[in-house]
C-alpha cells in the first residue's frame, strides 16, 4: 500500500520536474563553435523564472530521494 502511495507521488514529482523545466526560459543561443555555451551560468534568474529555478531544484531531490526510497523497498 505504502509502495503504490510512493509511486503515485513519484509520478506527480515528475511531471511538475518536467513542467518546471520546460517552463523556463532558455538561457543562451546554444552553444556552438562562438563559445556561448560559457554563458549559461553568467545570467542571474528573476521572476517566474527564479521561482522555476528553484522549484526544480527542489523537484529533483524530492524525485530522486522517493526514488532510492522506491528502489530499498522493492529489495
Amino acid at each position: 500500500m505504502l509502495l503504490n502511495v510512493l509511486m503515485v507521488i513519484d509520478a506527480i514529482v515528475a511531471i511538475g520536474l518536467i513542467a518546471a523545466v520546460l517552463g523556463q526560459e532558455p538561457k543562451s543561443a546554444g552553444m556552438g563553435i562562438d563559445g556561448g555555451g560559457s554563458t549559461i551560468f553568467s545570467g542571474k534568474a528573476r521572476g517566474v523564472d527564479a521561482l522555476l529555478a528553484r522549484a526544480t531544484i527542489v523537484l529533483a531531490i524530492v524525485f530522486g530521494v522517493i526514488t532510492l526510497i522506491i528502489a530499498k523497498m522493492t529489495m
